[in-house]
């Protein structure tokens, strides 16, 4: 298992999600009111992007200049460019200069993938992936279950070396999305490396509905109910779908609850702050948002679902959204977080139409947790540390995850079972003090 500081090196790419925090900006993956005033020049959507950047970015690296910026324009704008292509090309190495991972350029293939993956809904083979910057492999963070590569026998933490018999070492996150996926009934063939030993797998494409939430509830050998709730990542309908979980096992006397953020590499801002809103009691704060310019407070706006104990299971890839639920849960006191430090990425990404189609994200503020840490390349430590070797997570599976076979999970129900015994003997404590008082 790669070291935090060296996860902090890797972007995420997920295939079945999103790995950045987004905010989806007014008519994000619409036809743009003003789209009709842009001519169809290929520098006109150069002049675009680089506007973006000059109002919104905000600089978490030191390498961005506004003078510096205003000079590339000229520059840029002086050349000529007869292909759609040469612009993009000229977008990526503009954006390049800024070395920040996350404000990025997407065609409009490209763009309308990220509307996918912020639905849930996709059409290919269901794997999420992490770069690895310093191996320059693409590495399988988990199969979706039931899914086209998880049937096909792909596991956690495969090394994906090639493509249809394209080496795919050294190849960017782009570069293996547009390769990976495919209409529904093809065929993708994916050379693994596992072990040492490298062989094919044959996956055929299929439409992927991704459901965010997985749960269970498990009954421990004293008879509590333990609620296991996965989520697999903050997609558009993961608030509704974490609501009418919690609200189902309430209604079935559910005791305590895990909530699992292992290998959740994020997703939107605002779904986010829903769940942390599900969780957590009215009138608290989830994040503070630090723009250029400005600095703002989400507050809890409900009262909470459940005020029964709580663990947070969180690891290395958990990363964006789930640090910021795992913040709020954290400074609030609302529960423990056991695992293993968590990937660290702090900033928040706008999504930003262009008006051929093509679209950016760009990084326009930070978020700080509660008590105002700065976690960006720095992660959230876990209250309790429980790590899980490379062997111990192929061994588990994904079935495996939240089960007896899973010993991060089997430290969080003995944490919130402590915690259940804990509250029960205060209850008993305050009901003899009520019965004290009735016989004096």
């Amino acid at each position: 298992m790669n070291s935090p500081t060296s996860l902090s090196l890797k972007r995420i790419l997920v295939l079945s999600g999103c790995s950045a925090l987004l905010v989806l900006s007014s008519g994000a993956l619409l036809n743009c009111s003003w789209a009709a005033l842009i001519t169809d020049s290929p520098k006109e959507v150069i002049d675009e992007a680089w506007q973006i950047i000059y109002r919104n970015y905000l600089d978490s690296t030191g390498d961005y200049d506004k003078s510096s910026w205003r000079q590339l324009r000229k520059e840029l704008l002086a050349k000529s460019y007869s292909t759609k292509k040469e612009a993009y090309e000229a977008i990526r190495g503009m954006l390049l200069t800024l070395e920040d991972p996350y404000t990025r350029f997407m065609d409009p293939d490209e763009f309308k993938e990220l509307h996918i993956d912020t639905t849930g809904e996709l059409t290919g083979v269901g794997i999420q992936l992490s770069f690895d910057e310093e191996a320059q492999l693409l590495t399988v963070v988990a199969p979706i279950e039931d899914g086209p590569a998880a049937t096909a026998g792909v596991q956690t933490n495969d090394r994906i070396v090639g493509i249809d018999g394209e080496d795919a070492r050294g190849m960017s996150s782009e570069e293996a999305v547009q390769l990976i996926r495919g209409p529904i009934g093809s065929l993708v063939t994916l050379t693994i490396e596992r072990d040492g030993e490298s062989f094919d797998v044959v996956i055929i494409r299929d439409r992927i509905s991704i459901n965010p939430v997985v749960s269970r509830i498990n009954t421990t050998s004293a008879g509590a109910q333990v609620g296991y709730i996965r989520l697999k990542q903050f997609s558009a309908n993961a608030a509704a779908d974490m609501s009418k979980v919690v609200r189902d096992m309430e209604a079935q006397g559910v005791d305590a609850y895990v909530l699992d953020l292992r290998f959740n590499p994020g997703g939107l801002l605002e779904t986010s702050v829903a769940i942390s809103d599900q969780w957590l009691d009215v009138g608290v704060p989830i994040v503070s948002i630090q723009s250029e310019r400005s600095k703002r407070v989400r507050f809890t706006r409900q009262q909470q679902l459940t005020d029964d104990p709580l663990v947070v299971l969180v690891n290395e890839v958990s990363a964006s959204a789930s640090e910021i639920l795992s913040g709020a849960i954290q400074d609030n006191d609302r529960g423990k977080l056991v695992g293993e430090q968590t990937f660290g990425k702090g900033l928040v990404q706008s999504v930003r139409p262009l008006s051929d189609g093509s679209g950016m994200t760009v990084t326009i503020s930070k978020y700080l947790t509660p008590n105002g840490r700065d976690i960006h390349r720095e992660g959230i430590a876990p209250d309790v540390k429980s790590p899980l070797s490379v062997e111990e997570l192929r061994d588990l599976g994904v079935d495996g995850l939240g089960t007896n076979k899973d010993r991060q999970y089997r430290v969080a129900e003995g944490i919130v079972l402590k915690a259940l015994v804990q509250s029960l003997e205060r209850d008993a404590q305050a009901l003899q003090g009520q019965a004290h008082q009735y016989e004096e």
